[in-house]
């Protein structure tokens, strides 16, 4: 899950997809396309909408995407395009490229509908990116076991 700091929606995404999936089959990572808050806990206001939830994200820390992760993840989910764009730019040949979406392609395939930045909003618009991103994961969840 990557979005531009890894303090908001990419951490959300991360723990939510988590609490979905067993631990012992699946690891759920996030990371920010940006290096301004590696090593820093996530935004309090998604700790708390996702404690708000019976998730907990506030041992998650920022790090920065790098192209080594194509090595280690079968999927690439960006939360808005510029992210999407910014992890293709360090994609290394074709089978890179195709592990990277948008996440809520899988929820609305091909619409290329963005998960919004709530970092300069209110608590509302955390709790909208939380259902968003609970959807998203919802859907990948029946991707990831059927497809």
């Amino acid at each position: 899950m990557v979005c531009l700091g890894n303090i908001c929606r990419s951490p959300l995404a991360e723990g939510i997809l988590k609490s979905k999936l067993p631990e012992d089959n699946f690891y759920v990572d996030s990371a920010g396309t940006a290096s301004y808050h590696v090593g820093d806990k996530p935004d309090s206001r998604s700790i708390s909408i996702a404690q708000k939830n019976h998730i907990d994200i506030s041992t998650c820390r920022g790090r920065q995407f790098k192209t080594t992760d194509f090595e280690y993840f079968d999927y690439i989910y960006a939360m808005d395009y510029a992210n999407y764009k910014d992890i293709l730019a360090l994609a290394r040949d074709e089978q890179d490229v195709v592990k990277v979406d948008l996440l809520l392609n899988v929820l609305f395939p091909g619409e290329n509908i963005e998960v919004p930045d709530p970092y300069y909003g209110g608590t509302v618009n955390f709790e909208e990116v939380y259902q968003l991103l609970d959807k998203g994961c919802d859907a990948l969840v029946e991707f990831l076991k059927h497809g």
